[in-house]
């Protein structure tokens, strides 16, 4: 059982953020195996990852260049619609040879 956002002290979005870190990054650990097999693809990934990344990432704890994940959230259903399991690796590899060829 959950407890209500004021029994917590989290504000409905910090409850909303922790789920989105929790539920829907399922798909990024075979997106990066994916990644990682295609050498020629580390630079872009890299890139399009800063790219992304919320302004400032590396004065938050832990300091990782993530996405905001309402921003997340909105490309993911603007690409795929209302799939619960995000992209496949296949869709991040295609991704990122996309913007290998369109730099910039």
């Amino acid at each position: 059982m959950t407890r209500p956002a004021a029994a917590t002290g989290d504000s409905p979005r910090r409850q909303d953020d922790a789920n989105c870190r929790r539920n829907d990054w399922g798909w990024l650990r075979p997106a990066a195996l994916a990644v990682v097999r295609r050498p020629g693809l580390w630079g872009v990934a890299v890139r399009q990852c800063l790219r992304m990344a919320v302004p400032g990432w590396w004065r938050r704890w832990p300091p990782l260049p993530l996405p905001a994940p309402d921003y997340v959230r909105f490309r993911l259903q603007t690409a795929f619609g209302d799939r619960e399991e995000g992209p496949s690796p296949a869709d991040v590899v295609a991704y990122l040879e996309w913007c290998r060829r369109f730099p910039g």
